[in-house]
């Protein structure tokens, strides 16, 4: 119990954290420009430029029946946690704007660097199972009445949407274009932070010598590698098929060791989101 009373603590630290460094992003460099943050507070932060009501005051309003319903559709600890960041995000939204000043500047550094910023804030937030709600939710919430729409392709939706809201906001159609630069580099700093940015390639290597490639591969990257059983589909030949993770700088190596061993192997190549695990890295 005192286990988790400290890691909810954490939690709320960190939520602080990261909502403050999101939302100082969002006040001093991407509204303050005329651009889109994208999701929830991209329309909070439209509906401030028209009207004057605070954004972060915006931003609860709008958060509150979505966070409701995603309780009583979804429940669970991720949605309380939800609850917690937008309640401070909404909270430092409305302290950022009165206390921080607007940077008026060139658009694309405002766009690349407040999306950069962004991103690691948001990323925080997310390590700690929470998001900042929103478009998020909502996703969800949809795709569990229609399978066939997937989350990412509905977020992706609703921030075009929203970007769209802005163009006729701000009655230019620049920053729709500049929304969409900060929101990519948003989401590519996120991935950097939440998976990792030690990327690499997954290899299969289906061969009539498998001893000789393990061996090479083993004695000369120090990778290694799995052995897989497999039955060729047409032919109905047993064959093995090796598995082997690396670095994207040595593939051009274990190529030159099937070359070497096995010429006629089939060889296919992947991406690799994330490799954990020894001579990568600790979970």
């Amino acid at each position: 119990m005192k286990k988790k009373i400290t890691d909810f603590a954490v939690d709320i630290l960190l939520y602080v954290v990261g909502c403050a460094i999101y939302s100082s992003a969002v006040t001093m460099l991407v509204s303050a420009n005329e651009i889109s943050p994208g999701g929830i507070t991209g329309i909070a932060t439209a509906v401030n430029y028209l009207s004057g009501i605070p954004s972060g005051l915006i931003l609860f309003v709008l958060n509150v029946p979505i966070l409701i319903l995603g309780f009583i559709k979804l429940g669970g600890m991720f949605i309380i946690k939800t609850a917690v960041a937008t309640s401070v995000l909404s909270v430092l939204m409305e302290l950022a704007e009165t206390l921080l000043p607007a940077f008026k500047t060139d658009k694309i550094l405002a766009c690349v660097f407040g999306g950069i910023i962004m991103g690691a804030g948001l990323s925080i937030v997310l390590m700690r199972g929470a998001t900042t709600g929103g478009v998020d939710i909502i996703a969800k919430l949809i795709n569990k009445k229609f399978r066939h729409l997937t989350v990412g392709r509905l977020i992706l939706f609703m921030d075009a949407f929203v970007i769209a809201v802005a163009t006729v906001t701000y009655r230019n159609i620049e920053s729709a274009l500049y929304s969409v630069i900060s929101m990519y580099a948003s989401s590519r700093v996120m991935d950097t932070l939440l998976y990792g940015a030690d990327k690499g390639k997954i290899i299969y290597i289906v061969t009539s010598f498998p001893d000789d490639i393990c061996k090479q591969i083993a004695e000369r990257m120090h990778r290694g590698v799995t052995r897989i059983n497999a039955v060729g589909g047409y032919t109905g030949e047993n064959r093995t098929m090796l598995m082997c993770t690396v670095r994207r700088h040595e593939v051009s190596a274990i190529y030159s060791i099937i070359k070497e061993c096995d010429e006629k192997a089939f060889t296919v190549v992947g991406e690799a989101g994330e490799i954990i695990g020894e001579g990568f890295k600790n979970i």
